[in-house]
């Protein structure tokens, strides 16, 4: 549809056409296992009248809240008037992972809360119309146009196909600058491809996404670990500048006693292991023999067995988005009931407000204002001893802690118990040994401290950018600096070599 066919634009299409979703999974089938995206995908006529929804404020809050800031209110308008190609165009301009966000992110706390008509009208539903425009654009054929791309001879290896290496490695070969990206998994993606459940990212979306790519020349080196299979000396040897997108794997255990118990779960093994059974079949669709994984996480043991979830009583520690991702597997796995202890209220809480209203809907019970104190059983986890909070003063970051009450301790029945209290960086040895720093908690020191270009190491040839950074995230962050640090690298890269570059590099 061209502009000039475009339906006109009603400035009060707000108060006329109500927010809206895509439809959703019926519960029932949720509750059965079904495993399928939540939501829907809108057609043609749905997309326009919600995209037309849009105010086009001339501040607009939902760009400037997005991490990517991206150019919002441009593209809904270019749904709005059929034009999805030019919409894809200028989503990817900003974003090199479009169809993920629209899928992931919390929009609730983003750029749909910043929405001027969040406040009593309900805000423009952007998150689905981004994913509807990426999809449809791809499905008819779209693919990223570099015909006037020049290439440089330049080559980065790119350590990590999480969403920081991928949006490195998207602006790098936009650049004209060869990336092949190296990861320890058989398949792209990190934690979108093993982490995040099915229900929320349908995995052939990162099977699309490796084919766009590679299109774009992007090389991948997958089942190769740096620092074991290949070391961060003989990349720099090969590549001009590499790039660390390392991710944050390292649980905290909240050093409960009981932790032992048979039937208590780290939460990200138990997400990968599920996700790996669950799409056995989408990993042979890319060549890979299910089940098989040559690499474990962090020195947990990979292959965890899982116990039979049908008719036990769950409960997750921990009230972030993973938490949101254990609680309601645990329901498509057949758990009888399923408990989410989180220590402070629900407005504290740091999961999205989406995802605990969908978890709530699934049947999941919050136990709020709850704070887990130890795990018990004899062999086999039993219980869960907590005791009732309130909110107290602010910690240093601004947040009020949870202050426990005395003589209110309970014992909650359990089955398994999943720990879900988020995750930290575990940074491997060799980056010590070449000048990259790291801060005390185990994250990326970058430039700020050391560089002047984004996202810079101590080493100059190297930089990083995501959750090794920043510490666990989100999905449209990690984008961010990846996206970033592409800029910085090819900044460097159209420098001339420095004699204090190559004397820092020898140190």
């Amino acid at each position: 549809m061209s502009k000039k066919d475009s339906p006109r634009k009603d400035v009060f299409q707000f108060r006329n056409q109500p927010r809206g979703m895509p439809v959703r999974i019926p519960l029932q089938l949720r509750q059965d296992g079904d495993w399928g995206e939540l939501y829907g995908r809108f057609d043609e006529a749905e997309a326009c009248h919600q995209a037309g929804r849009c105010l086009d404020c001339g501040n607009p809050y939902c760009a400037w809240k997005c991490p990517l800031h991206n150019y919002i209110p441009q593209w809904l308008e270019l749904a709005r008037e059929g034009r999805i190609v030019e919409a894809a165009e200028l989503c990817h301009e900003t974003n090199p992972l479009p169809e993920i966000c629209g899928r992931v992110c919390p929009q609730d706390r983003l750029c749909e809360g910043s929405c001027t008509l969040n406040d009593g009208f309900g805000a423009v539903t952007i998150g689905a119309v981004e994913k509807y425009i990426v999809d449809r654009a791809l499905a008819e054929g779209w693919r990223p146009n570099l015909g006037k791309v020049r290439a440089t001879g330049k080559r980065v290896a790119v350590v990590g196909a999480g969403p920081a290496g991928l949006a490195c490695a998207d602006r790098l070969a936009r650049a004209g600058v060869q990336a092949v990206v190296f990861d320890r998994y058989e398949a792209i993606g990190g934690l979108l491809q093993f982490g995040i459940p099915s229900f929320k990212l349908d995995k052939s979306i990162m099977t699309m996404r490796r084919e766009v790519l590679e299109g774009m020349g992007v090389q991948f080196r997958l089942g190769v670990e740096v620092g074991r299979d290949v070391t961060l000396d003989a990349l720099l040897a090969q590549f001009d500048a590499v790039f660390l997108g390392l991710g944050s794997y390292r649980y905290t255990d909240g050093g409960l006693p009981g932790q032992e118990l048979d039937g208590v779960l780290p939460a990200l093994p138990f997400l990968v292991q599920n996700g790996r059974i669950v799409h056995r079949a989408g990993l042979a669709d890319v060549g890979v023999e299910p089940g098989v994984h040559s690499r474990p996480i962090a020195g947990w043991e990979d292959h965890i067995a899982l116990p039979d979830l049908r008719g036990r009583r769950v409960v997750v520690l921990g009230g972030g988005d993973t938490g949101m991702d254990c609680v309601r597997s645990a329901v498509r796995l057949g758990a009888a009931s399923v408990h989410c202890v989180y220590r402070r209220d629900e407005a504290n809480m740091p999961g999205s407000a989406r995802e605990v209203a969908n978890a709530r809907e699934e049947g999941v019970q919050f136990l709020f204002n709850r704070q887990p104190l130890a795990l018990l059983g004899d062999g086999a986890v039993r219980g869960v001893r907590v005791v009732e909070t309130v909110l107290g003063e602010p910690d240093a970051g601004g947040r009020r802690n949870a202050e426990a009450i005395a003589g209110s301790e309970t014992v909650l029945d359990a089955d398994v118990v999943i720990i879900a209290f988020g995750f930290q960086p575990d940074p491997p040895d060799w980056l010590a040994t070449h000048g990259i720093a790291l801060t005390g908690n185990g994250r990326i020191v970058t430039s700020g401290e050391h560089g002047a270009l984004p996202f810079q190491t101590g080493h100059p040839r190297v930089f990083a950018g995501g959750d090794a950074v920043r510490g666990a995230d989100l999905v449209v962050t990690a984008t961010f600096e990846g996206r970033e640090a592409a800029s910085g690298i090819v900044r460097l890269l159209a420098q001339p070599v420095r004699v204090a570059d190559i004397a820092l590099e020898t140190v």
